[in-house]
């Protein structure tokens, strides 16, 4: 299967689709030809023009002042590329890598950056062979793009940097020779081209959003197996009472618990209380501004993978060749952040819920074991999904409020986008450990209301969850079950039953 990159619209879902089944990526027709029109017009552009082009005849940041001789343009370009690839921390996962990968040559082939045509089909290469370049988490500001985390996946295009090939690490020259390749002779302007971009924080943002709605879809069933076990009320879900606070999110998730516990024997069972807990009964509001803040931030991640972002921007249509910003990384540092708030209440709220399946209450036994006491059962898992949640607090504080000047003042205001991206990254992580933990809980728990069963739909998840992780009758090695649960919800869309 093979996916032409052009200048039609990219969205986020076909992106999943092209990293889960394996696609290949080629330039199209008019790819080609945009890539070749920019890149003939620059030329002539430095023939002709002895006026200072920034990034091209001139030095970086604050040495735009610093006019560079044409003998020495080629040697610019390698060295703003060694120079910047000053990467430390973890590495970026190779899923992340292969994204960014797709979205530097989504946005080099719209003709407004100046690439040749070689080195982005070399991206290309890189992408259809599975070659994950190196890139390191920690080094970018989001300011002129992401320059430390693009410098380190561009390097090997030049026979530097390392990457992983085959399930091994290996510089970029080896990797270069196993493939045939020779290493691309930059012209000007194609470092900078290549290391200005938001392509990073693009690609964490698009593997959020893509991991934020499948947990969305996971905590509203989690969320409908605990209010079954717990013997919640189903009345705070009736539609006419969100129809009179039409928020979609809200009004989506109330129907998505109204289908899920459709038919449940638990619910149909005469209860003498009139309220539930707000973990239970405000399931929708919660969850439902969760999908709402996620529906935000992808519309502006949307613009954002489809837009040329590097500097300067060549328009050869409009005979312009203009050094301004459209790498900062402003318009998708703040939406970040939000929404990392946003699936961080996920978890907030699913904890409250485990609590509340632990405390011994609505006839259920102490921790969720026949016998406690002697068996201390589900109270620690509590424990555990407590820390995860009260980390993600931290983790939650927005990135984007903080600026530090850099390149001697140059770049005086930065948006610290990719430092957004990866608490971002972090506290999807944590919010699905967290459900899988109530997961864990509530499986337990639809156990003591046996004989009644729920729903088909939950029977249905109950089953497939009991094929990897066992009911607990004593006090035994908690851990795995936990990881399994975690593996399970990772194999898990849920999407048949959440539709």
């Amino acid at each position: 299967m093979v996916h032409k990159i052009s200048a039609e619209h990219l969205t986020i879902e076909r992106i999943g689709e092209i990293i889960d089944k394996g696609y290949k990526i080629e330039l199209s027709d008019d790819a080609r030809n945009r890539i070749v029109k920019c890149r003939e017009y620059l030329d002539r552009k430095i023939a002709e023009n002895r006026a200072p082009i920034y990034g091209v005849t001139t030095g970086f940041g604050s040495l735009c002042n610093v006019s560079i001789g044409g003998d020495h343009l080629a040697q610019l370009q390698i060295n703003l590329m060694m120079s910047h690839a000053c990467g430390t921390g973890d590495r970026v996962p190779n899923e992340i890598v292969k994204i960014m990968l797709l979205l530097k040559v989504q946005s080099l082939s719209y003709g407004y950056s100046g690439c040749k045509l070689d080195t982005v089909e070399r991206l290309v290469d890189f992408f259809n062979n599975d070659v994950y370049p190196v890139v390191y988490m920690q080094g970018s500001l989001g300011a002129s793009g992401d320059l430390v985390p693009l410098a380190h996946l561009t390097l090997p295009l030049v026979g530097l940097g390392e990457v992983e090939f085959r399930g091994k690490v290996m510089s970029g020259a080896d990797m270069l020779r196993r493939n045939g390749w020779k290493p691309i002779q930059l012209a000007s302007k194609e470092g900078l081209a290549l290391l200005n971009g938001t392509q990073n924080m693009s690609a964490f943002a698009v593997w959020a959003l893509l991991a934020g709605q499948r947990l969305c879809r996971q905590a509203d069933a989690i969320a409908a197996m605990s209010l079954d076990a717990y013997c919640g009320l189903v009345e705070p879900f009736t539609d006419a009472v969100h129809q009179v606070r039409p928020h979609s999110g809200q009004i989506q998730t109330a129907a998505t618990i109204r289908q899920l516990l459709a038919g449940s024997g638990i619910v149909d069972t005469p209860k003498s209380y009139v309220q539930d807990p707000y973990s239970f009964r405000c399931i929708p509001q919660v969850h439902g501004a969760a999908k709402d803040t996620l529906g935000y931030v992808k519309s502006v991640i949307d613009t954002e993978i489809n837009s040329a972002t590097d500097n300067p921007t060549v328009c050869p249509d409009d005979d312009l060749i203009i050094s301004a910003g459209n790498f900062h990384g402003e318009p998708i540092a703040l939406p970040m952040d939000f929404l990392a708030i946003a699936m961080s209440e996920l978890a907030n709220i699913s904890e409250r819920r485990i609590y509340k399946l632990v405390s011994g209450t609505r006839g259920l036994p102490s921790f969720l074991v026949a016998n406690p006491g002697v068996n201390s059962g589900f109270m620690i898992t509590q424990y555990t999904a407590a820390s995860i949640v009260s980390l993600n607090k931290s983790l939650c504080t927005p990135s984007s409020v903080d600026s530090i000047p850099s390149s001697q003042g140059q770049e005086d205001h930065v948006s610290m986008g990719a430092n957004a991206a990866i608490k971002l990254y972090k506290v999807i992580l944590n919010t699905q450990r967290v459900l899988a933990i109530e997961l864990f809980n509530a499986a337990q728990a639809l156990e003591f209301r046996r004989p009644l069963r729920s729903s088909k739909p939950i029977e249905a998840i109950y089953d497939d969850y009991r094929k990897v992780v066992p009911f607990i009758v004593n006090d035994e090695v908690m851990y795995p079950h936990i990881r399994h649960s975690i593996e399970f919800l990772q194999q898990n869309d849920f999407g048949g039953v959440c539709d």
